[in-house]
């Protein structure tokens, strides 16, 4: 018997027969497993299917499994919509400078609440923290808007949002997870708190930053009560400010259509109607955060584990 008949019967041997009960039990759980996919899958599919179906069928309830009149004149009539670039110029930078700046404080403070040589660190810590349960309320924080001169500036989506105490909590815990012999190292020869954040805390924690990166980054995109609450000028308005607006005011936009009363800037919802609205907008709004995930989801559960572990 050669060698590879050798490894072949060895194979065979150590193969596990499986009963006719585990084969009917792994097809149960396939079979669960799949509906419960699509149940989770099918409401997003129903709405793409929909903005892109014949909008009068959409309105009669008939697309239902797969696209009929396949056109894109939806999306196409969404971006011609007043102040939409401006919007997605706005969203874009909100999120991209939020982010990055309430990723880079958050995880710093997170790294200083992790040294014991802070004075009053557990009483500074535990302040922080009660901040996740009590809040002023909606009128003091307008008042402090006012009083620090944001009111009506870009600034107002990127200052009250720069630090994330629920972040902060993850990236400490996962900051006293590493090995404290490397900080140790790196402050003998003569690294200050920063360096040593900057140059061997900061790279060990990229799946906890990639973790409340996103976090960040769907609160920034999809966050619109900021620009409700303390905008006027529309130059600032964010998208999701003004796909809500559409959105909230998509009914009466159709009936002024039917009555022929609509604006010259609002021509564009012509070919419109209130379900295509709602269904191309929720789509809008959707779709760049689904693209974002899928780079960081190899972070993402690891981040999420080891930075919920209490330590």
């Amino acid at each position: 018997m050669g060698e590879k008949d050798k490894v072949k019967a060895g194979h065979r041997k150590n193969k596990i027969k499986y009963s006719v009960g585990d084969h009917i039990f792994q097809a149960i759980n396939y079979a669960v497993f799949t509906l419960i996919t699509l149940i989770c899958v099918y409401p997003f599919y129903y709405i793409v299917i929909n903005t892109i179906s014949d909008n009068k069928l959409v309105d009669l309830g008939r697309v239902m499994f797969y696209p009929i009149g396949i056109h894109f004149d939806n999306y196409v009539n969404i971006m011609k919509l007043p102040n939409m670039g401006t919007g997605a110029i706005n969203s874009v930078a909100r999120t991209v400078i939020g982010t990055a700046l309430c990723t880079l404080l958050t995880s710093y403070m997170a790294y200083l609440f992790t040294k014991e040589e802070l004075w009053g660190r557990k009483v500074w810590y535990r302040l922080t923290v009660a901040t996740m349960y009590f809040s002023a309320g909606l009128i003091p924080g307008y008042l402090n808007i006012k009083m620090l001169g944001l009111m009506n500036t870009f600034w107002v989506y990127i200052i009250p949002n720069l630090i994330s105490v629920y972040n902060m909590v993850l990236v400490k815990t996962y900051i006293e997870s590493l090995p404290a012999s490397l900080e140790e190292s790196a402050q003998i020869d003569g690294a200050g708190y920063f360096r040593r954040f900057a140059v061997i805390v900061l790279p060990l924690c990229v799946p906890i930053l990639a973790t409340i990166a996103l976090y960040s980054a769907v609160g920034h995109w999809n966050n619109f009560m900021d620009c409700l609450l303390y905008i006027q000028s529309p130059k600032l308005y964010t998208l999701q400010y003004i796909l809500n607006m559409y959105f909230r005011q998509a009914a009466q936009l159709a009936q002024q259509i039917a009555n022929g009363t609509v604006s010259a800037d609002e021509s564009a919802l012509n070919a419109l109607t209130p379900t295509s609205v709602k269904l191309t907008v929720t789509v809008v709004i959707t779709v760049p955060i689904l693209l974002v995930y899928p780079f960081v989801q190899r972070y993402f559960v690891k981040g999420i584990m080891v930075g919920a572990v209490k330590g």
